[in-house]
């Protein structure tokens, strides 16, 4: 036990950082860290260098694991499964896919058109953005292990549950019909070594910060903000536990915005510090990245008007619940 914590606070909290950067800014910036602004840039620099190393670790080791499941052999798979079944696995495959919402929609186009069940390219398409395997790291060096499971088993039950409803409505004629004009070319899979998986891996982690460092410093930089120069009362005034619309507020707060999980985890950091409750931050960071409106208007090229609003409408109110359920359960996690 006493191993495992050391590990944990070591590892993923990444305590040695913290007082590294402690160091810096006291003695080498000249920063009382009690200050809001020797605060402030603490935060900053341990938070983007945390995030970036643990991002980087984490992307290549789900790339090295995802070059066993390129898209061709993630469809088979899928294929040979039908019902509630193929959802579960359609969500599950989407943890190993470390993409934003709106690079997951190519794939979601693939799969349709390969002829998987919308339901399940669905479930693909919510958990891939929203659960993938980095994020649940990221989740358990801020909050803890607890939080982080809770959150993976509530974001895969959204996504199998969300693409059961869709599939069991039978939508299919709400897809564009360019989507299934041309079947997908049967091509032959080619065995990779494992230098070529190292290539792939390293080719992904820089591809993935590229798309990623900007929202990552603007996320860091909103929560450093919120956590030393907005007072807790103005913030539990808006957002606070007892605040009933604290959740709905949250969530559609999110949904303009385009980020990842990377950039928005600061900012739920930063909101539960001040006293925001865990379901609300948990909220904003779901609605931002499975329904930003980036990817809704890219989703909107491949689905009728009918078809996107009862996918947001089934996923809002699913985010609002699970939001719900954290605030009034959610101490026993922390």
């Amino acid at each position: 036990m006493f191993i495992f914590e050391f590990l944990n606070n070591q590892l993923l909290k990444m305590e040695w950082l913290s007082n590294l950067v402690n160091f810096l800014v006291s003695k080498v910036f000249g920063l009382d860290l009690t200050s809001r602004i020797g605060g402030s840039v603490h935060f900053f620099i341990y938070d983007t260098v945390k995030i970036f190393i643990l991002l980087s670790f984490l992307i290549f080791v789900i790339s090295y694991i995802q070059s066993y499941f390129p898209p061709e052999r993630t469809r088979k798979i899928i294929g040979k499964f039908n019902g509630i079944t193929a959802n579960i696995l359609g969500a599950l495959l989407g943890t190993v896919t470390p993409f934003c919402s709106c690079s997951s929609i190519p794939l979601f186009i693939g799969f349709t058109n390969a002829g998987l069940p919308i339901g399940v390219t669905f479930s693909f398409l919510i958990s891939s953005p929203l659960v993938d395997l980095a994020s649940v790291i990221l989740l358990a060096s801020i909050f803890n292990w607890k939080i982080a499971i809770a959150y993976v088993i509530v974001g895969l039950v959204l996504a199998v549950t969300a693409g059961t409803i869709i599939s069991k409505l039978k939508l299919e004629k709400y897809v564009e019909s360019f989507v299934f004009s041309n079947k997908m070319i049967e091509m032959e899979e080619t065995e990779l070594t494992r230098r070529d998986r190292i290539d792939f891996a390293k080719e992904q982690v820089l591809e993935i910060i590229k798309k990623v460092w900007l929202y990552v410093l603007i996320g860091v930089g909103i929560g450093a903000a919120i956590h030393n120069w907005i007072p807790e009362d103005v913030i539990s005034a808006v957002l606070g536990q007892d605040k009933p619309y604290s959740v709905v507020l949250a969530t559609f707060v999110g949904v303009p915005m385009y980020a990842d999980i990377f950039g928005t985890l600061p900012i739920a950091e930063a909101l539960v510090t001040k006293g925001v409750g865990i379901g609300t931050a948990l909220s904003f960071m779901m609605a931002v990245t499975a329904l930003s409106l980036p990817s809704m208007i890219m989703l909107k090229k491949v689905v009728k008007p009918k078809l996107l609003a009862i996918f947001i409408g089934i996923v809002t109110i699913g985010i609002i619940i699970i939001g719900y359920t954290f605030n009034a359960f959610g101490y026993l996690l922390l």
